[in-house]
């Protein structure tokens, strides 16, 4: 064999070997009543002129391929061929599933044997009630197989945007069990996100956060997207055609509320302008699209590829720069987003026919969105984490503002503007309000004689022995050094006075050690005086008060002093003139 001949001989058998798939006729062999056949091989012909008939199309050399397939966005209508030979020598009843039919506009089967025709069924999925061939969604076309003969099923599929196709063989048991058991998976993933919905619409009431209402649109256009496109409206509401399809609209609306939450969640109005800036230029387009949409909704899907690329590449980029400026939410973002990006690529190259089918990449948009979809609630929870951390943090420095750092009572800042309001509540209520001046007895020479670390325990020990003293409604406050005042809402002068000697005698029993050989007692002065809620200011009354911690100094310390217009006096209690 010369040189020259053996390159032309492998261009000929390279040819050959591509011709084959066209030459051949896959069949599918039936040999007992028992069927369920979802992976076998069938013949399909891409009509580019949408209008061959039944009788031009036997004519045409099928290609072989797998009986679940995607022939892209290109193949709006093709034709399917099966050949099923029954080699048993009974009868056979199968039902042939096609589980993507609401999906489509049209579908044609047509049933010959031996070269003959023997009867056609057409559903148009906008008169879906014309025909009986329609099952939540499943096209179930009926058919019988004599013993020990061969019949030829052609099957026209005439789709909206992209040929995702699959053929299911069923005997009449197995037939019922799988159109039972249609999209069960679909409606977990649809329950799970109208739960989020319902959660975050709850979110928005309590916080009134514009992100909770975005990412709660967002799912919603995410779960209706999910539920048509993979037959659970169909299947719940069996309802199909050009109407229905118009909720394909949620495909451009899912982006927009995306990109809403993304300016919301990581305020890039006021933080980041740049970013804002891009999120805002691809925004506008998308709104263009949905109004066009709202008008000839097919049209505006056409470029709907194109412009998801767009928005994968620009919302990556902002989130990136977000992450570099050391946003505390963007790499959460990204870590979602990059589980969208994943599944769609997965998904888009099945459409197109350029991988094989696989659950994950037949579902790829709905997993995809579901996992973004939940990454975006934990962001949301974060934040709200992140904004109660921060909230915290501003009380525990209101409350260091507004109380004594030794004793953790409140300081006489905050006694002044509570006290004013306690003043307005008793007012309103005709309740007795009382003020109860204290002072540590010869607190100085503790200090000069033990240090000034003997006297914080003993400011210490005097405002532990205050607090079990009061009532949670009472305010207790460290006016500076050795003085403290307490006040005594719905408490008459009596009760005051009885109040006054309990503190007394129980920071009297208090013991505190002064060294290891030596412990200290502790003894205060009290004056007591009630508001008058007429007349009386909280400074007049503390003066009233203060008047009274004198006289009780005056007269030997350790004993309470009560100062007012009518005095009333219990034993051991010095009333002040």
């Amino acid at each position: 064999m010369t040189p020259t001949r053996i390159p032309l001989l492998l261009i000929l058998l390279s040819l050959l070997l591509w011709a084959c798939p066209a030459l051949a006729e896959p069949q599918v062999v039936i040999d007992s009543p028992k069927v369920q056949l979802t992976d076998f091989r069938i013949g399909y012909y891409i009509d580019d002129s949408r209008e061959l008939t039944y009788q031009q199309i036997r004519d045409r050399s099928f290609r072989e391929t797998a009986s679940t397939t995607s022939l892209g966005t290109n193949a709006r209508v093709a034709w399917y061929k099966v050949i099923l030979q029954n080699t048993s020598d009974s009868e056979i009843a199968l039902d042939v599933h096609m589980p993507h039919a609401y999906h489509v506009r049209a579908i044609e089967f047509h049933e010959e044997r031996n070269g003959q025709w023997l009867r056609s069924e057409t559903l148009d999925l906008d008169r879906v009630g014309d025909s009986n061939l329609m099952y939540r969604g499943v096209a179930v076309y009926p058919l019988t197989l004599p013993a020990a003969q061969t019949t030829t099923l052609y099957v026209r599929s005439f789709a909206y945007s992209h040929q995702w196709f699959a053929l299911n063989i069923y005997d009449k048991e197995d037939s019922r069990q799988a159109l039972v058991g249609t999209n069960n998976d679909i409606a977990l993933l649809v329950g799970m996100m109208l739960a989020l919905v319902f959660y975050n619409f709850l979110l928005y009431f309590a916080t009134s956060k514009l992100e909770n209402i975005y990412y709660s649109f967002y799912l919603v256009s995410g779960l209706v997207w999910i539920a048509l496109s993979y037959g659970l409206v169909a299947s719940l509401f069996d309802v199909y055609g050009d109407e229905i399809f118009m909720l394909n609209i949620t495909l451009i609306t899912m982006p927009i509320f995306l990109l809403l939450f993304m300016m919301a969640i990581f305020e890039t109005k006021t933080h980041y302008p740049t970013e804002h800036r891009f999120l805002q230029a691809l925004l506008l387009p998308l709104c263009a699209m949905f109004v066009w949409g709202l008008f000839d909704i097919s049209a505006a899907l056409k470029p709907a590829s194109t412009a998801a690329a767009i928005m994968m590449l620009v919302t990556f980029s902002v989130s990136i720069s977000l992450l570099r400026k050391g946003n505390p939410l963007a790499k959460f973002f990204l870590i979602g987003h990059s589980f969208f990006v994943i599944f769609n690529v997965m998904a888009v190259l099945f459409y197109k026919g350029l991988i094989e089918p696989t659950y994950l990449a037949s579902h790829g948009v709905g997993i995809g969105i579901m996992l973004e979809a939940l990454m975006l609630a934990f962001i949301i929870s974060h934040r709200i984490k992140i904004l109660e951390d921060i909230r915290a943090s501003q009380d525990e420095l209101k409350k260091q503002a507004a109380t004594d750092p030794l004793t953790r009572l409140y300081n006489r800042r905050y006694f002044f503007s509570e006290a004013g309001y306690l003043m307005e509540v008793a007012k309103a209520h005709q309740q007795p309000l009382a003020v109860l001046a204290i002072d540590i007895d010869r607190f100085k020479r503790v200090n000069d004689s033990y240090g000034h670390a003997v006297g914080d325990q003993v400011i210490i020990t005097l405002a532990r022995a205050l607090r079990a003293q009061s009532r949670n409604k009472d305010l207790l406050a460290r006016f500076g050094g050795e003085e403290f005042v307490m006040l005594l809402p719905e408490t008459d002068t009596e009760q005051a006075l009885a109040c006054a000697e309990r503190v007394r005698a129980a920071i009297a029993a208090q013991r505190i050690a002064a060294s290891s050989t030596e412990q200290l007692s502790l003894t205060v002065s009290i004056g007591v005086t009630s508001v008058n809620l007429t007349t009386d200011s909280i400074e007049t009354a503390l003066n009233r008060a203060d008047q009274a911690l004198y006289e009780a100094k005056h007269k030997g310390r350790d004993q309470v002093c009560l100062n007012s217009d009518s005095a009333t006096t219990v034993p051991g209690v010095t009333p002040t003139p």
